[in-house]
């Protein structure tokens, strides 16, 4: 039996989705969030500052590494740093460990798939490289291509 008005109300009644807007664009256009992902804008203009340039290669999480973490002296400024840093962790495993894919999770968390179904959290593992230097992002990278 079709009754509209029973169809409008069901609209406005309908259970609200739980994923996240990055999720749901992930799940629209996975290489366009990728792309998004991998911008890191604060981290680049950062390093940038040190003469570091950040080219999506391992090498260039060895040379982040090496920097003095001047970040931590600005407690608004860190969790961005930390943030991007995990990003950045990320671009770098997707675009060299073959297999390597962005996954974003129903809540909005982007982590990296690698072949074998491990799932690295990579924006965790930023915000403790800003936090405290460990792990170092390039040890990250190396567990993570050993899978």
């Amino acid at each position: 039996m079709n009754i509209p008005f029973l169809d409008n109300w069901r609209r406005r009644h309908a259970p609200e989705s739980t994923d996240s807007p990055l999720a749901a664009a992930f799940d629209r256009d996975p290489d366009g969030v990728a792309e998004l992902l991998a911008e890191c804008e604060l981290l680049r203009a950062r390093v940038a500052q040190s003469g570091v340039a950040l080219d999506d290669t391992p090498r260039s999480l060895q040379e982040l590494d090496q920097l003095p973490p001047r970040w931590r002296d600005d407690p608004e400024e860190l969790p961005w740093i930390g943030n991007d840093a995990g990003l950045y962790l990320g671009t770098v495993i997707v675009r060299n460990v073959p297999g390597a894919r962005w996954q974003v999770w129903p809540g909005g968390g982007p982590v990296v798939r690698l072949a074998s179904g491990r799932e690295i959290l990579v924006v965790e593992a930023g915000l403790d490289w800003a936090m405290t230097g460990s792990p170092e992002l390039s040890q990250a990278y190396a567990e993570a291509a050993e899978y």
